[in-house]
């Protein structure tokens, strides 16, 4: 894992697309800081793509999608993801939503058993704008700490359900797709190549985007966590959370900035 600094420019300078987790990566301290926001139209508005890549519910990203100035908003840890159709806004799925409902049910009898197994477990409160997973809250409104987030993943895994935390929740779903496989739905959608996308992220279900991109880069808190992940991203900020996005932002358009003037005849 290197510096962003020692980013190469010709790396830099092929990016088209910024692919980006959203708690703990775009927002500081559970908020958008207004710094951030702001990078994310710089980025906007030099002609570069924006797509949020979240653990968070299908209602959130919606909403980020409605809002925000991005181009498409994957939610659910891959399960969902909206994006601008011939026809507008469009909902990708990546489980057969006609079987939701019978798994969902299956998905509550498993929050059930953990709620009764890990003292203080819940549903996060956001679990009701949900369309494809569920997720416990372990980090959010609760405080109980990385040792009841594995467990809760074990409990989850052998009602054979996916299971991987964030920094805020243990979200599970049935299927095997990730945030790595819409994604990679998603960048087709947008003609974009492997070599063109920056992934951003810092925690355990941003593993599949490290492992799976030429480029990936970890806010500077990923080092949190850094122990406990099997695969890492190859580059991390100086600095923490949204400050850490609005540094690669910097990188990436001072790198076009750069190239500009190397083209420029004297």
């Amino acid at each position: 894992m290197l510096p962003l600094a020692r980013l190469p420019l010709a790396t830099a300078r092929r990016v088209r697309a910024i692919f980006t987790d959203v708690d703990g990566t775009l927002t500081t301290d559970g908020k958008l800081l207004p710094s951030t926001y702001r990078a994310l139209w710089d980025w906007k508005q030099a002609g570069g793509l924006v797509v949020l890549v979240t653990g968070r519910a299908a209602g959130w990203a919606e909403a980020f999608f409605r809002l925000w100035p991005v181009d498409a908003a994957i939610a659910e840890n891959g399960g969902i993801a909206f994006v601008q159709g011939r026809r507008g806004l469009e909902r990708v799925y990546a489980f057969a939503p006609e079987k939701l409902e019978r798994e969902r049910r299956r998905m509550r009898m498993a929050a059930t058993a953990v709620e009764r197994q890990v003292p203080g477990a819940a549903l996060s409160s956001d679990s009701r704008y949900t369309e494809v997973d569920l997720a416990i809250d372990y980090n959010e409104e609760r405080r109980l700490g990385s040792r009841a987030a594995g467990e809760i993943e074990r409990i989850l895994r052998s009602r054979g359900f996916s299971a991987v935390r964030s920094s805020v929740h243990v979200n599970f779903w049935p299927g095997d797709f990730d945030k790595l496989s819409t994604a990679r739905l998603i960048a087709r959608r947008l003609r974009l190549r492997a070599e063109e996308l920056a992934y951003i992220g810092d925690s355990f279900n941003d593993q599949p985007m490290f492992r799976g991109l030429p480029l990936s880069i970890g806010v500077a808190n990923v080092r949190d966590v850094l122990e406990q992940l099997e695969h890492r991203p190859g580059y991390v900020t100086r600095a923490r959370a949204g400050k850490g996005f609005e540094e690669v932002v910097r990188s990436l358009l001072r790198a076009r900035t750069q190239d500009s003037r190397l083209k420029t005849p004297n």
